[in-house]
């Protein structure tokens, strides 16, 4: 019978006991959340900080060509005029001997608390010195948000900040700002501040902040494809590119608004509900006469070829190292395209 994989405990139980007051004297935060590492690392130095009263007891440190052992001895040395040690060991993904950490694992100094913060995956826990790690109870995870957990987030982040957003409203954020974070967060703060004494975020609020700011979404470059609107989809595509939205991201949404162009007929009829029928093309009802809109201008030969295209873009993307703004380009080309093809045959 095969082994289970082990697995370490995410950084949302630490920040639970950190939170309770219950401090570990050494912490491994590893993975591929940068969001998740840096609230974390702050939230330990801010728990730490009441125990410190000289500078010389705080250390933060890049590990990249730096020792191990003397990085450990420091770690061991007493304070110098404070009751406790805060020691911050950034990159450690990078020290190349990483087993001689065991020792201290074991028996780590009661005076410091030792932050050891490396980016990035393990390929196994079962190896030192994770396995020690593991076995005190010293090593969690940052794992990346996704789908509904990061919906839950969202919907946890605004309660927090004095404001309401429901599950359907706070999925139709994620997919326009995307799943990073930090610029959701720095989006919401935008949001709170538009709101001002008003409690609920809703979908009229989000796309008046849009306009307000000219910024473009999503949304905007899916209204613009969906109106067969050239100009305004590549100005718009070019916009979100360069405000740091993946290619992948951009093809992903699109695969999703043209298949809901698709399915879009199949839901017409006074037996189906507005909202059930946007819950099935996966949008909210506040955008669903967009794609029975959309719906008219496609045929269905066309949406066949877009969904070739978009597929053809998925691949560049994953197999090819072309430029971002050329995937996209060629991409937008054979969508608006398509109709042309399909009006010559």
């Amino acid at each position: 019978m095969a082994k289970s994989r082990l697995k370490a405990p995410t950084i949302l139980n630490a920040s639970k006991d950190i939170t309770a007051g219950k401090l570990l004297p050494v912490y491994y935060f590893f993975g591929e959340d940068s969001y998740s590492l840096d609230k974390v690392i702050k939230q330990v130095e801010k728990a730490v900080d009441p125990f410190i009263t000289s500078d010389f007891d705080k250390e933060v440190i890049y590990a990249e060509d730096k020792n191990l052992i003397d990085m450990l001895s420091l770690a061991s040395s007493f304070p110098f005029g404070s009751d406790k040690k805060f020691i911050l060991i950034k990159e450690f993904e990078k020290v190349s001997n990483k087993k001689n950490l065991v020792s201290y694992i074991n028996s780590p100094a009661d005076f410091t608390h030792l932050v050891l913060v490396h980016n990035g995956g393990i390929p196994s826990l079962a190896s030192e010195p994770f396995k020690s790690l593991l076995a005190n109870n010293f090593i969690f995870e940052a794992v990346e948000l996704k789908g509904t957990a990061l919906v839950e987030w969202i919907i946890r982040y605004a309660a927090e900040n004095g404001k309401y957003i429901s599950q359907e409203v706070a999925s139709i954020f994620a997919d326009m700002v995307g799943d990073n974070r930090s610029l959701i967060e720095t989006q919401l703060e935008k949001v709170f501040i538009f709101l001002g004494d008003k409690k609920e975020i809703d979908i009229e609020s989000i796309e008046s902040l849009s306009a307000r700011f000219k910024e473009y979404t999503i949304f905007d470059l899916q209204d613009a494809l969906g109106e067969k609107n050239k100009s305004s989809s590549f100005k718009i595509a070019f916009n979100l590119l360069e405000k740091g939205a993946e290619p992948v991201y951009i093809i992903h949404m699109l695969t999703r608004f043209f298949t809901g162009i698709l399915r879009i007929n199949e839901l017409r009829g006074p037996n189906m509900p507005e909202a059930q029928a946007a819950r099935i093309v996966g949008t909210h009802p506040f955008y669903l006469k967009k794609f029975y809109n959309a719906r008219g201008l496609y045929s269905d030969d066309e949406l066949v070829n877009i969904s070739r295209a978009l597929l053809n873009a998925d691949v560049s993307v994953k197999t090819t190292s072309d430029d971002n703004k050329n995937i996209i380009s060629i991409l937008l080309t054979e969508i608006l395209a398509a109709g042309e093809k399909t009006s010559a045959a």
